[in-house]
């Protein structure tokens, strides 16, 4: 991993996977993030893989200012959800590749379309 500092990260990216079965429960969260969190951005959803990611799904960016209080919400509210959770310092692939954490089950990633 390259050597580098909290400096470098402008932001996070959390995104919420689901699936045809689970989709009511990504709506109840959303829901309750724009209740909850006003300076949140809620990305479109996306009902089929996208980008890196192997599973539907939508992204929610927030400032690392509020990393302590979105990442305790959603460990609490993410109920049975998976949510891949990453920093964004820039480096698209080592983002999602090496400082990414989750919440729920590690799912696999499309690196290959990153490193394009």
């Amino acid at each position: 991993m390259p050597d580098i500092t909290n400096t470098a990260i402008k932001g996070f990216h959390a995104h919420v996977y689901y699936d045809a079965s689970t989709k009511q429960n990504a709506q109840s969260l959303r829901e309750q993030l724009e209740k909850n969190f006003v300076d949140i951005e809620l990305g479109r959803w996306h009902d089929r893989p996208i980008g890196p990611h192997p599973r539907w799904s939508y992204q929610v960016a927030f400032s690392k200012e509020l990393f302590g209080e979105i990442i305790p919400w959603l460990m609490l509210h993410q109920n049975g959800l998976v949510i891949l959770v990453h920093p964004l310092t820039g480096n698209d692939l080592a983002d999602h590749q090496d400082y990414a954490m989750w919440l729920g089950e590690k799912v696999p990633l499309n690196f290959d379309v990153l490193r394009k």
